[in-house]
């Protein structure tokens, strides 16, 4: 399996909105990395994203940007900040037969889950940044089989044009 996790895009501050969408920022830059996969050839089978108003927002933005339907990004609750790694692994796990797929998620669940799938004894740090792309390949969907190869920050997203 292919799994490339992402951090949701730059949100507003509760100050501004206390539901915390994405901000002008957090739309562009989830734009950019929609269209660094495309360029990578990294088209998922399946979006799956927090139920948080910026992870959805963030997949919808992905989704249109690689003619995704939006219809079909799956919500999951596995992928609240609050849940448990091992549980997105189980509801991922069924998944296995999907690749590419993307994860769109929170700090610091996606960093756990990361150690999960590539480093259970824990020791990958990772910087994770809004709307940055984590690639990871799982030939066996177990934890620590996963392998890191490729993380993106969203700063080389400036190369595309």
């Amino acid at each position: 399996m292919e799994l490339y996790l992402m951090q949701h895009g730059a949100n507003l501050s509760s100050d501004i909105d206390p539901a915390k969408p994405l901000s002008p920022v957090g739309i562009d830059v989830s734009a950019k990395a929609a269209r660094m996969l495309k360029s990578l050839g990294a088209v998922p089978g399946l979006i799956a994203t927090s139920p948080k108003l910026r992870a959805r927002q963030t997949a919808t933005v992905v989704a249109r940007e690689l003619g995704y339907p939006e219809s079909a990004i799956e919500v999951l609750e596995a992928l609240s900040p609050s849940a448990k790694p091992e549980t997105t692994f189980e509801s991922l796990r069924r998944r296995a037969d999907v690749s590419p797929a993307l994860v769109i998620g929170h700090m610091p669940h996606l960093a756990h889950f990361i150690n999960l799938l590539a480093c259970p004894q824990g020791g990958v740090n990772l910087v994770l940044e809004h709307g940055s792309l984590t690639r990871l390949d799982i030939p066996h969907v177990l934890p620590g089989k996963g392998r890191i190869v490729l993380h993106l920050r969203p700063a080389i997203y400036t190369l595309l044009r």
